[in-house]
């Protein structure tokens, strides 16, 4: 009786918004006389506990991306993808340079969420940490789908999976065999090449990507980019049992970065440079459709080189520069089973080690290395045929930090064939970053000599007392599928409190002595209080007529914190609509809305600024015409972001504080269109 009403009650609702968005002729009905694939068939999820689960069967609230909805929207950027995703808070401070979070909160460099790909992370431990979306060794036509975990997941993947995770799966390298060439050009001096070649035998197949991305940003701001990537993924069938994938990519990225009138030229203009490489092989024993051996080894190494000098009438030259470099190497092994006919778990182990260098990031001596151990295990019990439990734990202990236990447990009621309900706990620790602890920025003028002389600056004074933050999280989830409508409605309401937040604070200049007190001194430091974000996200996404596909997000976060800077940093609301259009004769179209709440990103580099960004509304279009030219699929597109009024996303916040900027935006985010041309050869 409860979800009959409970249906009906949404069924109405549903009706309403989705005759508002598209017509709902009563002729219409009558080919929902039988159910479609879409209806019947809810996919499968591979991230939420590492266990492969129908949707309504995952322990909490996952959205896909698919490779149709990828394609559709025409991005240049795999960040931008995830402005889709309930949640999801998104922002560029700059053309390049994307500020990703969920549930927002993030200092300068992100640090909430783990992002994945193909398991592997990408999350960069070196200096400020975070993950720099725009020198991934990765295109957006390589991506089979993103599967985001829209909640903690520390369980799976550790503390990286503090508030959510990013899993990006690339296509298997037997998919898509031929040649594909594309390129786009248009305003900003957008002038992009990708070509693919995916080939191989029965039991060995390979796909070399290799792109380059560039175009000049924002108007006004010195942040064009050149990105050029080399990408491979093979897998090779052994035998009938055995398949060993091997992934390697390779970056390199120049950008520009800086303003010319910032306070000193403490954040001048420059061209920054940043390279990536990754191997990572993977080798997959599957027994049978219930068990399956895995072992991974990966190394990812990341460099950047950002130099510039400020001045001021005291010290003409004084050299600055953000220049690091990290590595990464993980093995981990896992095996999944069944216990019975109703019980599944996975367990595995993971080693990691985690090396950073930067002189002048950390004065007197590099970072020590961390190294990481982690034990987990998730378990899958079918109670009844309406009952199903999800728990598990993980044992972790990295570098000098205690070894900690991070458990989840999760009940799904499935009281309908169309309805599920969810409900669970979950908690988790965040890994510190290594710049929070040992970040040890000193300046001094050209000339002088550190061990003896006094810094013209101390921005960042290092804290190695600093406490691991942890969260709390208590969510009731729904997950409906509604017939009349060929619709699904993702629900999730959450309570996420978070104790040892760590915030950017200023400190007495008795305590970090400098000649120039216009640039204070500051240390990360942990929240005495809690923080607490309550609210509610769903997503609707229905086909109500042939052709058409519209997919609704809406998000709304009550912030409860005795801090109100780090209030800011989380965005009230947010909401997209999407409606993606076949209209036959091989003309498609994407369009989305785009609505973000006010939100203040990171701290910025000097933190007596503060500064909330402005809500706005974004339109980004794209129209495509696909066809046959010389027998050779063809396909062009005109495609446009931020085509609404122009607004700003992210501000640089010290930079804002300027006298000149105090009444305008001092990086709005430029509208960008392009025309694009892809063939399959």
């Amino acid at each position: 009786m409860l979800s009959l009403l409970f249906r009906r009650s949404l069924l109405t609702a549903l009706a309403g918004l989705v005759c508002t968005l598209s017509p709902c002729a009563a002729d219409n009905q009558a080919q929902f006389g039988a159910e479609t694939p879409f209806f019947e068939d809810l996919p499968t999820v591979l991230s939420a506990s590492r266990l492969p689960q129908v949707l309504n069967e995952a322990p909490g609230a996952v959205t896909i991306l698919d490779r149709h909805f990828i394609q559709a929207t025409g991005y240049r950027d795999i960040a931008r993808l995830l402005r889709l995703v309930p949640g999801m808070q998104i922002g560029q401070e700059r053309g390049h340079s994307q500020w990703v979070t969920y549930h927002g909160l993030g200092s300068d460099y992100p640090t909430e969420i783990q992002v994945l790909v193909d398991g592997r992370s990408v999350y960069a431990p070196s200096a400020f940490g975070g993950v720099d979306w725009s020198s991934l060794p990765l295109t957006v036509d390589e991506i089979d789908r993103i599967e985001v975990v829209r909640g903690t997941n520390s369980n799976a993947y550790g503390a990286n999976a503090f508030l959510g995770v990013v899993n990006i799966i690339t296509r298997h390298s037997h998919q898509g065999r031929g040649v594909t060439v594309q390129t786009n050009l248009g305003s900003h001096g957008i002038s992009d090449l990708r070509a693919s070649w995916t080939g191989g035998s029965d039991d060995t197949g390979m796909r070399l990507t290799a792109s380059r991305l560039q175009d000049n940003g924002f108007s006004r701001l010195n942040d064009s980019r050149v990105s050029q990537t080399v990408s491979l993924r093979s897998d090779h069938r052994v035998n009938a049992t055995d398949e060993l994938t091997v992934r390697a990519g390779y970056s390199r990225l120049e950008r520009g970065m800086g303003y010319p009138d910032s306070i000193y030229n403490n954040n001048g203009e420059r061209t920054a440079n940043a390279e990536v490489s990754t191997l990572h092989l993977t080798w997959r024993r599957t027994f049978s459709h219930d068990e399956e051996w895995l072992i991974s080894f990966y190394r990812n190494h990341e460099a950047s080189i950002d130099r510039w000098t400020a001045s001021s009438p005291s010290f003409p030259v004084v050299p600055l520069n953000r220049d690091r470099s990290s590595n990464r190497t993980n093995i981990e092994l896992q095996h999944r089973f069944a216990l019975t006919s109703q019980a599944r778990m996975v367990w595995g182990l993971e080693g990691r080690r985690d090396d950073s260098k930067g002189s002048f990031l950390f004065f007197g001596s590099a970072p020590p290395e961390v190294n990481m151990y982690r034990a987990f295990s998730n378990f899958d019990w079918h109670l009844t045929p309406a009952w199903q439990l999800n728990f598990g734990g993980l044992l972790e202990k990295n570098g000098d930090v205690a070894t900690q236990f991070i458990p989840r447990a999760f009940l799904n009621w499935q009281a309908s064939p169309s309805d599920t309900f969810r409900m669970g706990y979950a908690r988790a620790w965040q890994q510190r970053n290594m710049f929070d602890i040992y970040g040890d920025v000193r300046v001094f003028a050209s000339g002088t000599d550190p061990r003896t002389g006094t810094p013209v600056a101390w921005p960042y004074v290092p804290n190695p007392n600093l406490r691991t933050p942890s969260v709390d999280t208590l969510e009731v989830g729904y997950l409906g599928r509604f017939h009349a409508l060929d619709a699904t409605l993702d629900l999730r309401i959450f309570n996420e409190k978070i104790t040892n937040f760590v915030i950017r604070r200023n400190i007495p200049q008795s305590i970090a002595p400098l000649v120039l007190s216009a640039l204070p001194s500051s240390q990360f430091v942990n929240l005495d209080s809690p923080v607490t974000l309550r609210g509610l996200e769903y997503q609707l996404r229905t086909k109500p007529r042939a052709g058409t596909e519209i997919l609704f997000n809406h998000t709304l976060i009550d912030r409860h914190t005795d801090e109100p800077e780090v209030a800011k940093r989380t965005a009230p609301y947010t909401a997209s609509l999407t409606w993606l259009q076949d209209f036959g004769t091989g003309w498609k179209s994407t369009a989305s809305i785009l609505r973000m709440g006010s939100l203040a990103g990171g701290y910025g580099y000097v933190p007596t600024c503060d500064y909330t960004s402005r809500a706005y509304t974004s339109l980004d279009l794209r129209i495509a015409r696909t066809l046959e030219l010389g027998g050779r699929r063809t396909e062009i597109a005109l495609s446009g972001i931020n085509l609404g009024e122009r607004h700003q996303e992210i501000a640089d916040r010290s930079q804002q504080c300027l006298p000149a900027y105090l009444n305008k935006p001092v990086n709005p985010a430029s509208s960008m269109v392009w025309l694009s041309l892809g063939i399959e050869i």
